[in-house]
């Protein structure tokens, strides 16, 4: 069932990082297929393990084990469902913040460019905002705004412009019409490249994605036992750059506030110095693991 639904990315990596103890408490809060929880498990024996995705397709992967509990629920909530489950601190936290194999690969989903289907990109299908929302109700100036910060889209400006034109036509509901009205928008040789960007602005708008990560490792910090590993794989520079930053000085803009002696103020430190990549095995084994990025965190 798992590997259908999505292949685990730097697996071995992100379970050593959690530096598991039999007895700890753990979350994982981008449950998915549950190929990082499983693993999670066979290293626990008294211990528990949370995990958490708001993705109703995700809770038909839990497991029925006595060790585990699921939560369907964004993971910016985390702090109060672990305390709704009595829990104050935990051992280790796990965030693969990657959209599944299994949402890109469901065309109604509407996250890839690959297939037709409805304008949609939510992961939490319950919610109200759309892709198609965003292309049909945001102004000129919020269109660009979302294209630039988060697709880094060079021509954010014209492409708003094409967009605007067409919805005043009819409005923008699918796949392949948004592609066929931003198609004089997309350059030759690079298209596939384009695309990529624009829909990863339009699926981290629809998401609310950098605010949920922030509001999570924020939490993150305070929900960790001294001691207790944070594990955290992006898959863009945006993400990795607010994973970085918090990490190395307890705030996103990355600027170390020191005290009388110089000590740096962040409760957390790094692991791994260097980030962690895939190998080129685990890159041919699992394309979509290209760009993936592992930090390790250990609370102080």
């Amino acid at each position: 069932m798992e590997q259908a639904y999505h292949i685990p990315v730097l697996l071995n990596e992100s379970i050593e990082g959690l530096n598991i103890q039999p007895d700890g408490e753990y979350v994982d809060v981008t449950f998915g297929g549950g190929g990082h929880s499983r693993e999670i498990l066979k290293n626990i024996e008294t211990g528990r393990l949370f995990g958490f995705d708001q993705d109703e397709d995700a809770a038909a992967n839990a497991f029925d084990d006595s060790r585990f509990v699921f939560v369907r629920h964004n993971f910016r909530y985390i702090r109060n469902f672990l305390r709704y489950h009595e829990v104050e601190q935990v051992d280790g936290i796990l965030a693969d913040l990657g959209v599944s194999s299994h949402d890109f690969d469901v065309a109604e989903r509407g996250f890839s460019f690959r297939f037709s289907g409805a304008l949609d990109m939510r992961m939490n299908r319950d919610a109200k905002l759309t892709a198609a929302d965003i292309v049909n109700t945001y102004d000129e100036a919020r269109l660009i705004q979302v294209f630039r910060e988060y697709g880094e889209v060079n021509n954010a400006y014209r492409l708003a412009k094409q967009i605007l034109a067409a919805r005043q036509q009819k409005p923008v509901r699918t796949i392949d019409q948004f592609k066929e009205i931003i198609a004089p928008c997309v350059p030759k040789r690079t298209e596939t490249k384009y695309l990529a960007k624009v829909f990863q602005a339009l699926r981290i708008e629809t998401n609310g994605e950098l605010d949920v990560l922030k509001d999570f490792l924020e939490q993150s910090a305070e929900l960790l036992k001294p001691g207790g590993r944070l594990v955290v794989i992006t898959y863009h520079s945006l993400e990795d750059r607010l994973v970085k930053n918090f990490i190395k000085a307890g705030n996103f803009e990355g600027k170390q506030e020191k005290d009388f002696y110089g000590n740096v103020s962040s409760v957390l430190q790094a692991v791994n110095r260097k980030v962690i990549v895939p190998t080129e095995e685990e890159i041919e084994r699992n394309p979509r693991a290209r760009s993936a990025k592992l930090r390790i965190a250990e609370k102080q």
